[in-house]
């Protein structure tokens, strides 16, 4: 297994996060009614929603962090198996994240649709949501990551 220096995947990893949170908020603009709606206000955590209305900034911070670690762990994994995933480069980046959709974001979506009160139409936005960022993180991490 080729060395790859410690700045690339952390390069990588920031880069995803902030692929991950333009994703997430452009995302959030035609899902807001699920967001305002009463019916779901006991869903959404405290660090989210501490009270009605808007997330506070806290939360963008905590969003950005997670993102920033989730970033590097999938970026590492990327480093470990790049050779094993089909493609090289973007090509394989593309097929890395959608193998990442498949084991993480499909199982994920169907866990949360059977322990959280969320409208599958939500749910399934989400899910759409995270095969791009995964899609677009896995091409980045193939071009940053050789």
């Amino acid at each position: 297994m080729e060395r790859v220096s410690g700045a690339r995947v952390i390069g990588a990893g920031v880069v995803f996060a902030i692929i991950s949170q333009l994703i997430h908020n452009l995302g959030s603009i035609p899902t807001m009614g699920f967001y305002m709606d009463p019916t779901y206000f006991n869903v959404w955590s405290k660090v989210m929603m501490p009270a009605e209305g808007p997330p506070p900034m806290s939360f963008l911070y905590y969003s950005m962090i997670f993102g920033v670690i989730t970033g590097i762990l999938l970026a590492f994994v990327y480093v470990i198996i790049r050779g094993g995933v089909p493609g090289m480069g973007t090509k394989g980046g593309l097929m890395y994240g959608f193998l990442v959709f498949l084991v993480a974001g499909v199982p994920g979506s169907l866990s949360l649709y059977l322990l959280v009160n969320l409208p599958p139409a939500l749910i399934a936005y989400w899910a759409l949501e995270n095969l791009v960022i995964y899609l677009l993180g896995g091409a980045i991490f193939g071009r940053l990551i050789p």
